[in-house]
């Protein structure tokens, strides 16, 4: 008798590849980064917390809004549970050439940013860093997993799963719905 054909949907693919060798799932917390002084940070730190993990950039487009935006969620939510990480990244029309110290005094002083800034990071290509290697095939983008611009964010919920990915143009107060559901004020 024939078997019939197992369908691998985008979605059962992303799931395989969010398990260890013995089956069991992975989470963000099981990774480091560094922060922008190079000093390695274990991300399990966050466990318990709601994530919203962006790759900015600071002479980009989007860069006033959308750090705007994400200094008003984090004021906003902090006490609550959020944590919003900053991932620098030049990648994307050489928006982000400062040093680390520069990039970290940009945000900090120009938009108040009280969040964790990281150490600039690539998020394609063969140097992609571990952390959005996971973020990546956890939530897989419209066209592909390629991070596709600055400021594409993954929101990530109090287990170290990744929830939902938006793209570089949704700003962050529209996703302040769902931040609110996984930090339980819906």
């Amino acid at each position: 008798m024939l078997q019939p054909l197992r369908v691998w949907s985008k979605e059962t693919f992303y799931l395989l590849s969010t398990k260890d060798a013995r089956g069991t799932d992975v989470d963000l917390s099981i990774y480091k980064g560094k922060d922008a002084r190079g000093t390695d940070v274990d991300l399990s730190i966050y466990k318990g917390k709601v994530l919203l993990i962006v790759n900015v950039a600071s002479q980009c487009g989007l860069t006033n809004s959308n750090y705007t935006e994400l200094t008003k969620l984090y004021e906003k939510y902090k006490d609550q549970g959020l944590e919003i990480l900053a991932f620098p990244c030049n990648q994307f029309g050489a928006q982000e050439p400062g040093s680390n110290e520069e990039i970290q005094q940009f945000a900090c002083t120009r938009f108040k940013a009280e969040y964790p800034i990281f150490d600039k990071v690539d998020v394609n290509g063969s140097n992609t860093t571990p952390i959005y290697k996971f973020l990546k095939s956890s939530k897989g983008g419209l066209f592909g997993d390629d991070i596709k611009w600055n400021f594409s964010k993954f929101l990530v919920n109090k287990e170290g799963h990744v929830v939902d990915r938006y793209a570089p143009t949704t700003s962050p107060l529209s996703i302040e719905k769902d931040i609110k559901k996984l930090l339980g004020n819906a």
